[in-house]
């Protein structure tokens, strides 16, 4: 290792927009060219895959704020916007303030390098930005979603940058931030403090565009959101190009000699778009289903987690960034307790499992839901369900009349979790893509 005290490094890489199934280890299907994620599979295979680890929030710069925070995000305005979207440039509320204390604030405090490579979506300059919150450097986009060949948002504006700077690079987006991983990984191995990498891809996030589909961006230019293309080979093999440049890391990895010593995370920031595979789960981005949250957990280091460990420790995003303050050393600010809960007694035994109540809330559609055990209280649209997720992972058999003791002590505990939380502000915003005009509904 490289410091006296065998912290590890962290490389946490997140994903966006990919399925609970779209990957091989989750039993996802191959595609036309072979197997989708071989990369992947092979570190869970190599470490720990969990089974019911969740997302913080069904849709991206909420979930962000949470990784970013280990804190809910409902306790953060910007937070409350599903999602943050490019008209909110310049505002000095919606956005991550730079005064809270963050995953890689905390972690450079305690003597890690920090660095953000890829997707930011956490409001935009001069009020917020990667380099106010914690990260020593930063190369990505800062809006929600960019093409993956001229590198400008859906509103035509070039979005890609070099610390402050704008960075005016020629490339595929996914190759792009893979290699920039690379070579900080490379310099980091250099000196002697251990180091911190977020690598937040924008794969598989549309506009539909593999290497070879440079020629799409013109046609996309004046809406990413791409409503007439992409298929899912396409998305499989943006998956594919994502899951290839995880490989050049964990060999850059391995060279240094760092890798027993590392801890790799991967996860998706919601659950799976229009051609994302979910099976058997229902539901989708937005949507607090379980195709909405229910995301893979990976989990790599070689020093700590044995081989072939697969865990049903319940778990969402921001216990992923608690745990890794924790494995690091570095403690919280008192002023911000964390919401998020330490994972590092299971990723030792994956037979160790703890009682951990998940809660969510979406302004959408008035959703709100809670996990507990086996059990699930979902709200849609002011229609309330039950269900046992072990036993109905689909989410069809509906328990609420058979169980109403169940219910109003699943709701109750719902109500009072919310109430201390921060209301939905009267002026969030909710931001669809697409409606079942553009194509039918799930």
């Amino acid at each position: 290792m490289n410091n006296e005290s065998r912290r590890p490094n962290i490389v946490f890489i997140v994903a966006d927009d990919l399925g609970f199934a779209d990957l091989g280890c989750y039993g996802g299907r191959d595609a036309s060219f072979g197997p989708v994620s071989p990369v992947l599979d092979g570190l869970a295979a190599r470490g720990m895959r969990f089974t019911d680890g969740y997302s913080n929030s069904p849709v991206c710069s909420p979930t962000r704020f949470a990784l970013m925070t280990a804190r809910y995000q409902y306790r953060l305005r910007g937070a409350a916007e599903e999602p943050i979207n490019s008209k909110s440039r310049g505002s000095a509320t919606l956005g991550l303030p730079p005064d809270h204390p963050t995953l890689p604030s905390l972690l450079r405090k305690a003597g890690y390098r920090t660095a953000l490579v890829g997707k930011w979506h956490l409001g935009y300059p001069p009020a917020f930005g990667p380099l106010q919150s914690g990260y020593e450097e930063f190369f990505g986009p800062l809006s929600g979603g960019v093409d993956y060949f001229t590198h400008c948002d859906s509103r035509g504006t070039h979005d890609l940058y070099e610390g402050n700077e704008e960075a005016m690079k020629e490339g595929y987006l996914t190759d792009l931030f893979s290699h920039r991983a690379v070579d900080y990984i490379e310099r980091m191995s250099a000196q002697a403090d251990p180091f911190f990498l977020c690598l937040t891809y924008t794969a598989p996030h549309w506009p539909w565009e593999t290497r070879v589909d440079a020629g799409i961006a013109p046609q996309v230019a004046d809406n990413l959101f791409h409503l007439d293309g992409g298929n899912v080979e396409t998305y499989r093999r943006m998956i594919h190009h994502m899951d290839e440049g995880i490989g050049w890391i964990m060999a850059a990895l391995r060279k240094a000699g760092i890798a027993d010593d590392t801890l790799v995370v991967f996860t998706s920031d919601n659950g799976g778009e229009r051609f994302s595979d979910n099976w058997p789960l229902v539901g989708g981005k937005m949507d607090l289903t379980e195709g909405g949250i229910r995301v893979p957990w990976i989990a790599h280091w070689p020093s700590t987690i044995r081989p072939g460990g697969e865990s049903a420790q319940h778990c969402m995003t921001m216990d992923w960034s608690a745990t890794m303050l924790d494995v690091a050393g570095a403690t919280a600010d008192p002023a911000w307790p964390l919401d998020g809960v330490s994972l590092l007694p299971v990723l030792r035994d994956p037979a160790h499992v703890f009682p951990r109540p998940l809660h969510w809330r979406m302004n959408h559609r008035d959703q709100r839901a809670l996990r507990d055990g086996d059990w699930k209280y979902l709200q849609v649209d002011g229609n309330e369900y039950l269900f046992n997720i072990p036993a109905d992972a689909r989410e069809r058999a509906n328990r609420a009349r058979r169980e109403p003791d169940r219910l109003a002590a699943m709701r109750a505990d719902w109500l009072a979790w919310n109430a201390t939380m921060p209301p939905i502000p009267a002026d969030a915003t909710v931001s669809l893509g697409y409606s079942a005009k553009d194509m039918p509904q799930r």
